[in-house]
């Protein structure tokens, strides 16, 4: 995998962020290192940023999230979807990647993962944080 191909490493991370999620409801243990090994066999600065920021900011991006979400809460999104979105909102507030890139890149990967009404959710959350920005 070449390191301009970042499309396919955010599958990767939001995969990694799905299982650790899964692990952390299911109230078990795991090591992040060792989720992120299964799914990319090296080392990856950037999906390691990615995945290590969002487990380590989730709840300041769930709350985030909550104040742009008409009518629901972070919590009552599918795993996926949280994974999605969290990983948006945190490109959007702590890389140096182009917000409509971020935007893109979330909206193509619920386009692909997510129904419709979740998609153009999404689209819309992460918008009106850029424009809030």
């Amino acid at each position: 995998m070449k390191e301009s191909n970042r499309s396919e490493k955010r599958k990767i991370i939001m995969t990694a962020l799905y299982q650790i999620d899964v692990y952390k409801s299911n109230k078990i243990d795991c090591n992040i290192d060792e989720v992120i090994k299964e799914l990319l066999p090296f080392n990856d600065d950037f999906v390691n940023e990615i995945v290590y920021g969002v487990v380590d900011k989730s709840k300041e991006l769930d709350s985030i999230a909550n104040k742009y979400l008409k009518d629901w809460t972070i919590d009552r999104l599918g795993k996926t979807d949280r994974a999605i979105l969290r990983m948006g909102i945190y490109e959007l507030f702590y890389t140096d990647t182009p917000n409509i890139v971020c935007i893109n890149e979330a909206v193509l990967l619920a386009k692909e993962y997510s129904d419709e009404k979740v998609k153009n959710m999404i689209n819309a959350v992460l918008d009106s944080i850029m424009k809030d920005k």
